[in-house]
């Protein structure tokens, strides 16, 4: 149904839809293909074996998008994980491939979807190239839908997205302000969950069921001259083994605009634990600035919005 590519339907451009309302346009798209098992049995003496088709499964589906999506589609990124505390958790929509004019080719429906990854970029003080989040989801059911090329006209794809790089972030750690000055690197970012499938009766389509969480370490590159905050904190952390709970620190990383003056999408770290702390290799005579790269498990990510990052943000 859809490539790799984004090119599974043609030439043309994709959005997304939730909710029966356009959230954006994306890139990158793939997943949501029905398919099933082919279970193979030895019937007997003949030599031949019987083939049928096991339990009807749905793909994730896959995607990446920067700013200039809707505020829908942004909550549902905020409360994917969190789905014991509300109910936005699962959403229906549709994947809709148009052509270069913005009309309609087709569309792939899907019900109660379910995040399963998301992912925000590495960030590099030296980067040029534009950044991208990735995000992918789980759906209970998909069905193509063929309409009439050019019956409708969806909005342009608009040109005023606040331009978001990698290199403009700011991160801060609690009891480590100054150190977190001279970050120049972060690693990508990545949350997962885990979703099991529960079959229910004589239905051939599965309920989807969210189970476990799984947060990446928070791992940064700063210059080593800036490092004393982490390094004392290792010291005590790791080698005296104060590492209870109260020794944890919390941190925030936002994502700004070029001006740096309006934040995007900030990310909020809980319960933060630094495990290792190592200088980067150099070579003897090297004229390289000298960096340290600090790794740090976590509990808990929040993911937030400001209406900077919406299509009609101010």
């Amino acid at each position: 149904m859809i490539s790799k590519n984004g090119r599974g339907y043609g030439p043309g451009k994709y959005a997304i839809e939730l909710q029966h309302t356009l959230a954006g346009w994306v890139k990158d798209i793939d997943g949501g293909h029905a398919t099933a098992e082919v279970v193979t049995e030895k019937m007997g003496s003949d030599h031949l074996a019987r083939k049928h088709l096991g339990p009807l499964k749905y793909e994730e589906i896959s995607f990446k998008c920067g700013t200039g999506m809707s505020t829908e589609l942004y909550k549902w990124i905020e409360t994917g994980f969190n789905q014991s505390f509300n109910t936005r958790g699962r959403e229906d929509g549709a994947i809709i491939h148009a052509d270069y004019d913005s009309n309609e080719i087709t569309r792939l429906t899907w019900h109660q979807g379910i995040i399963t990854e998301f992912g925000m970029p590495a960030l590099d003080a030296a980067s040029k190239d534009a950044a991208l989040m990735s995000l992918k989801f789980k759906p209970e059911i998909t069905r193509k839908e063929l309409g009439k090329s050019g019956s409708v006209k969806l909005p342009a794809d608009s040109s005023k997205q606040k331009k978001w790089l990698p290199s403009n972030f700011r991160l801060v750690i609690n009891g480590c302000e100054e150190g977190c000055k001279w970050v120049n690197k972060i690693e990508a970012l990545t949350i997962k969950q885990k979703v099991a499938e529960n079959g229910v009766g004589e239905k051939r389509d599965y309920e989807q069921i969210a189970t476990a969480v799984e947060v990446p370490n928070l791992v940064i590159t700063l210059s080593e001259h800036a490092g004393d905050n982490f390094y004392r904190w290792h010291e005590d952390f790791v080698v005296r083994g104060n590492c209870g709970q109260d020794a944890e620190k919390s941190a925030t990383l936002e994502y700004l605009t070029p001006n740096l003056q309006e934040v995007l999408f900030t990310l909020t770290f809980q319960n933060l634990g630094i495990f290792k702390i190592s200088p980067d290799k150099v070579e003897a005579g090297g004229e390289s600035v000298r960096r340290l790269k600090a790794e740090m498990y976590c509990e808990d990510i929040k993911f937030n919005f400001s209406s900077a990052a919406t299509f009609g943000g101010r």
